[in-house]
Order: structure tokens, then sequence, then C-alpha cells
């Protein structure tokens, strides 16, 4: 097959057969390599892992643990996935990472085979494109994180929820039923991978739906509503009904109120101010998120509609809550994908022009992405740059680690401007009524960002790590199949418990602090804190510093 019936877009339509595979090589070649070359980050990736390993170890399924101890923020779906992982790969962060990986995959093809049937497979193709080749839609996918999975579950179920509201005057009845089961299929599986947030995200959406587009009119019939609750309701109960009847009433509740806390008081200290998520998906999102703009606020399709409806309820209802992390916004990447996969399809189809203002915002924001994928590697080799700006005491040891930077690392950030800069200078210029022209402009734009994001992580991402955590894990991995206790003074971490590899049935004693630094201890104790934080060691007289490397502080019982 010549290559330009890849380009030639009059054409391209007689080859879609080859999209879901073509579509499915780039999952595999921008989500799989890397997975396992940086350690697992504190505090996310390594806490989901850890509980994942707890349950090989306990051989409990049924409850999520963290330090062989109930931990109600999350319910078990994903767990259940890496620790399956694990048990074919063994515990490492390829393994931890590797369902992501394969859901990216599939994401990829559900993207495109919903966006076939909403309009074609060339709009499928471009759905799937923006998809892969956005910074944090991409990145989440080469993590260890429970979003990618829930938001997968939580799109599906408002995607057969429109199918219900939208289809149900011109179909059988059975596809109604159908398209009602499904919705409440995924959305359990949504709630059993996070929690009951899916459910408010879904009903929100649904809600909003009502009020603004079917001005109050009846959308859904209550046969429908009622199939939806039966099967959320049973797919959930697989481990809620089962935790109440075995582990009693106090699980649920704790895990609940976890939940409202979220929403209630910032936790984590993760409080940050209104206009958080906007900024993160602006700039985390790009391009898809300076593409969806000349289509964000203009009349849309009806699905399109749903989506809007779905974005806004994301971004404003994790913009109003106390806690705010990054990934909580992260269910909007689906609608956002969908806006930005619009603009560019109509484009393509030679429906709308390319506003000038968009050129000048793509390279822009470009810039800002380059030059801080510049700046990184950059200050990395030249620290002594950086650090009179910086006050932190802690961070300015993290920076004293003798990592190698080669210097050919800030020619990722350059490689990307541009790519950037080229390719909207020469391919947005209205004059050209050519599709398949166009087409290769979203095409070159995707793939360069996928190649970026996987370049960059795998050659800047693991010297920075050795900058955070490396010397810390270092000194756990040493301590791993010793039969010695470690704890962390000061901070909060689960990397101890992780890369120490700490195992079940210990002294029961140990899980106190004040015996392991004060009891008469029956074993070696060691003790990880950080510069800083020097009053949770320096008044006992029981401790010992051994050493201080990079910002932390290795200590141990006298």
């Amino acid at each position: 097959m010549k290559l330009v019936s890849f380009t030639d877009f009059k054409q391209i339509n007689k080859h879609e057969k080859i999209f879901p595979f073509f579509i499915l090589a780039l999952g595999i070649c921008f989500y799989f390599p890397f997975l396992g070359n940086t350690h697992l980050f504190d505090w996310d990736e390594i806490n989901f892992a850890e509980s994942a390993r707890e349950m090989l170890l306990t051989g409990n399924y049924s409850q999520v643990q963290i330090d062989f101890k109930p931990f109600w923020e999350k319910p078990p779906l994903f767990f259940w996935l890496q620790a399956g992982s694990m048990h074919l790969f063994g515990v490492n962060e390829f393994a931890a990472r590797f369902p992501n990986a394969v859901v990216g995959c599939i994401t990829l093809l559900v993207l495109y085979f919903l966006g076939k049937s909403q309009k074609n497979a060339t709009f499928g193709l471009i759905w799937a494109l923006i998809y892969l080749g956005s910074f944090t839609p991409h990145l989440y996918f080469k993590s260890g994180i429970i979003d990618p999975t829930f938001n997968l579950f939580i799109f599906l179920g408002i995607y057969c929820i429109y199918k219900v509201v939208e289809i149900g005057k011109n179909v059988p009845n059975f596809s109604i039923k159908k398209y009602a089961a499904f919705s409440g299929f995924f959305i359990g599986l949504a709630v059993l991978t996070k929690g009951p947030v899916a459910g408010l995200i879904c009903g929100l959406t649904v809600f909003f739906y009502w009020v603004f587009f079917a001005k109050f009119k009846s959308i859904l019939k209550f046969r429908s509503i009622l199939i939806f609750g039966i099967f959320a309701f049973a797919i959930a109960s697989l481990w809620f009904v089962n935790e109440l009847i075995n582990n009693g009433i106090w699980f649920l509740k704790e895990f609940l109120v976890y939940q409202i806390s979220l929403f209630s008081t910032p936790v984590a200290g993760h409080g940050q101010p209104f206009y958080y998520h906007f900024v993160v998906v602006l700039f985390g999102c790009f391009p898809m998120s300076v593409l969806a703009f000349p289509a964000l606020f203009k009349r849309s399709d009806i699905f399109g509609n749903w989506m809007k409806i779905t974005f806004w309820v994301v971004m404003i209802l994790f913009s109003i809550t106390t806690t705010k992390i990054v990934h909580y916004s992260s269910m909007g990447y689906f609608p956002l994908s969908y806006i930005a996969a619009t603009f560019l399809f109509d484009w393509s189809e030679n429906k709308i022009i390319w506003p000038k203002w968009l050129k000048i915002l793509l390279i822009s924001i470009g810039l800002i992405i380059s030059f801080l994928l510049f700046l990184v590697p950059y200050f990395g080799k030249n620290v002594s740059l950086i650090a009179p700006f910086i006050k932190d005491n802690f961070t300015l040891k993290n920076l004293e680690a003798n990592v190698q930077w080669n210097g050919a690392e800030v020619l990722i950030g350059l490689f990307y401007f541009v790519i950037i800069l080229i390719i909207t200078l020469i391919f947005t210029r209205n004059k050209t009524k050519l599709k398949n022209y166009k087409l290769l402009f979203i095409s070159i734009l995707t793939i360069s960002t996928a190649t970026t994001i996987m370049l960059f992580g795998a050659f800047v991402v693991p010297k920075i790590e050795q900058y955070s955590q490396g010397v810390a894990i270092e000194f756990y991995e040493s301590k791993k199949g010793h039969d010695v206790y470690i704890e962390v003074l000061g901070f909060r971490s689960y990397a101890h418990l992780f890369y120490f590899q700490k195992q079940p049935n210990q002294n029961p004693k140990s899980r106190k602090i004040d015996w392991l630094m004060n009891g008469k201890v029956d074993k070696p104790v060691f003790f990880v804190s950080k510069v800083g934080r020097e009053s949770a060691y320096k008044n006992n007289p029981n401790l010992k510093v051994l050493y201080q490397k990079n910002g932390f502080v290795f200590l141990t019982r006298k």
C-alpha cells in the first residue's frame, strides 16, 4: 500500500479497516515503553502499588490495606488490576503502571469507534490522535494512579445515558434497556474503582442537560432509571455489600466520611485557588485545550452538548471543592478532546476557517511549554543558577544530588517548539482547502507531542526523580530482605513500605512510633526524616544520625 493512501483524505475512508490497528499500534508504541524506567512517585503511585502488593502478600482481596491496616479511601477494583499485573510481572514499577497502559490502548479504540459512530472514521481517527497527543491525558496512561481507569468508566456511563435519552423515541425498547443497563454497569465499575463521586458526576451531567437543553422536559423514563440503578448497585455491591456483611458498618462509615472530607476540607495540603483546575487543563492538556477554544462556546451537535455539560460539571465541581489535586479534573479530558476533535474535523472539512488568534495562542502556549521542557534539564545541569532563588532548605539539599546530565536533554524542548512553530505557520493558512494537507498537520502535531512526552519521560523524568526521592528509595531498597524495622519521621510517605517491601505479621508494637523510638525493640530500627523536620527526632537521646544526604536524614536506634 502506498504511503499516499494514508495522507490522501479522499481515499482515507476506503482504508478505515486499518484504522483500529493503526491506533492500537500507536498506543502500544507510546504507552508501554519505559514504564519501569523510573521509581514510582510518592504519594499516589506508591500508595496504590503498595495496596496491591499487600493484597498479594495477605491474600485479602476484599479489603484494601496500607501498611497492613484498613485503607478506606478507595474501593478495590484498580488494586485488583494492579495485583493481577504484579502476579504476572512481579512487584515492580512496570507491573504497577501496566494496567493504565492497557486502559490507554482501550481508550484510544473506544474514542475511535464512538467517533466513527457519531460522524465517520476520519473523525474517530482525529479524536483518538488528539487524545494520544496531549500532555496530561497521555502521561496518565504511563502512570500508576487510579484516574485513567476511573474516567473511562464514567465516560462510557455518560455516553450510554446519552444514547438512552437521544434514541429513546426511535428504537425498540430493548435497545433503550440495553443502554440503560450498560450505563449502570459502567458507573458501577467507576464506583468500584474510586467511589461514589462517579455517580455524582454522571447525575449532575444528566441534571444540567435536563435544565439547559431539555428545558425541564422529561428525558428519562422511570424504567430506564430503574434499570440503571439496578445494574449500578449490583456492580458496586460486589464490594460494598460484601464489606458491610463481613466487616460491619464502621468501614463503610469511614469510607464515606473520607469522601465527604475531600469536598469540605483541604486534604494533605492540597488547598488551591478556585481557578487552579482551569490553569492545569489549559497548560496540561495542550494542544487539545487550545484547539477546543473555537468550539467550546459555539453551538454543537447533540453529543457535543452532552460533552460540554460534562466538561463544565467536572471543572466547576472540583473547583468549588476545598481539596484540589491535579488529577481531580482529569475526567474533563474526555469531553475536552471531543470538542477539540470537532473543531479539527470541521476545519479539515472546510466548514470553518482557522482563526488567526488561535494560531497565535497555539504558538504562545507551545512556546511556554517548550521553554519549561528546556529549562528543567538546563537548570538540572546548572543548579547553581537557581539555588540563590530557592528558600526551602530541603529543596536546596535535594539539588545536591549527583545527577549526570549530558546536556542533550535540552534538545527535547527545542525540538518540540520548532515543530509547533513550523507546522502551525505552514499548515494553518486559510488559503489552502486541501483536506489531506490538514489531516497531515493533525497527525504531525499529535504524534510529535506524544514523541516529546516519551523522550522527556525516558531521559529527563528519571533524573528529576533522583533529586526528589532517589536517595531515600535507595536506602529502603538496601534494607529489603533484612530483619529490621523502617519508619519515616516528620513527613508522610509510602515509599518505605513498597521499596523496603515490608512484610505482614510483625510485632504489633512496631506500629507505634513511640515504641520504635523509645521501647525495648526486638530488632534493629531505622528512621528516615528530612532536613527541616529536626523536631521529630533531635531531642530523643535514643536516636543516632547515621548520615544526611540530598535533604534526607537517616537515623537508627542507639
